[in-house]
């Protein structure tokens, strides 16, 4: 096991270093233009309905919730909640993620058990705890507003309702939900006072002491693999990446998420236990809690006060400068 983490570890440090190096010895990657499956392929009217289907609660089963409820735009996209709210308001295993950036990541959930945004949306509506849908009482649902019929001919040429027509609407408009450039793009593209002395100070015990960038690197600061970092379980074990896998080596191991816009996405963690960046820092600097099967970099760094502090204020220039807009 030891040696499959070294070379996971060797693959992140790469990542990290494969670019451009600034000056400062830091990488700068902008975020990049999204890419639409070519069986997808990207139209505004199909983006349309996509966000009219999203935040629409006629996808549950009784019309109570929608996927917006557990993805509010003034929220980052996420719910604001330690675990998410399902079916009947029953509360689940899991953080709800956000849905910010998704578009590019290379697996969807935590366990990545969904690898596109097409799969993902089919998973929560037809979920018996989170919208418990029955799909062919949903077309028939949308076959009886004459308003969806009108929408998918105009969008797809006939007025055809299907799950796959309705997944990809949904896809096309999730990946639209893009994080814009904040203050720590505008410091790389030349405004050398967008980031304060703490970020800037912040930035390099990022990339370098406190070693946040072995896998939250790239554009969107992840490196889209899954790792137990040491978060301790709440009641019933998750098993995280091993559901999907079966490797004893992805026992409690779960998706890296991205830090863009993070100031908006808390709690943290895949079970919501961290309430705060502060929170977040302390976790990373005490080496995680006590795990069997924790990655062995997830060791302690001994950062001071002045240190986290610093690291916050790095993480805070993540943010997006203009509200996002859907």
């Amino acid at each position: 096991m030891h040696k499959i983490y070294s070379g996971i570890i060797l693959v992140c440090i790469i990542l990290v270093f494969q670019g451009t190096q600034s000056a400062e010895g830091v990488i700068f990657e902008p975020i990049p233009p999204v890419k639409h499956p070519l069986d997808n392929p990207w139209s505004q009217e199909k983006l349309d309905l996509g966000k009219k289907l999203f935040f629409d609660p006629i996808l549950s089963g009784d019309n109570s919730i929608s996927c917006a409820s557990c993805h509010k735009p003034e929220l980052g996209w996420a719910d604001g909640l330690e675990k998410a709210k399902g079916f009947k308001q029953k509360v689940l295993a899991r953080n709800a993620p956000t849905i910010l950036n998704s578009g590019y990541l290379k697996s969807q959930f935590w366990d990545g058990r969904a690898p596109s945004l097409e799969e993902q949306a089919k998973a929560p509506i037809q979920s018996p705890v989170e919208m418990n849908q029955d799909i062919d009482e949903l077309i028939e649902e949308l076959k009886n507003e004459q308003e969806y019929v009108g929408l998918f001919r105009k969008t797809f040429g006939n007025g055809e309702i299907n799950l796959e027509k309705i997944v990809q609407a949904i896809a096309t408009f999730e990946r639209s939900i893009i994080s814009s450039s904040g203050a720590y793009d505008r410091f790389w593209q030349g405004d050398k006072e967008a980031l304060s002395i703490k970020a800037k100070k912040g930035m390099e015990l990022f990339f370098g002491k406190a070693k946040c960038s072995i896998c939250h690197n790239g554009p969107f600061f992840t490196d889209h693999q899954f790792h137990n970092i040491g978060v301790s379980a709440s009641g019933k074990t998750d098993l995280g990446r091993q559901q999907v896998t079966g490797e004893q080596f992805h026992k409690g191991a779960f998706k890296t998420p991205g830090l863009r816009d993070l100031v908006l996405t808390g709690p943290y963690m895949h079970n919501g236990t961290l309430s705060t960046l502060e929170e977040v820092i302390e976790f990373y600097d005490q080496g995680g809690e006590s795990n069997v099967n924790k990655s062995p970099f997830i060791t302690s760094i001994g950062l001071n006060a002045r240190e986290k502090e610093n690291l916050v204020e790095f993480m805070k220039s993540l943010t997006s400068d203009a509200p996002h807009k859907y």
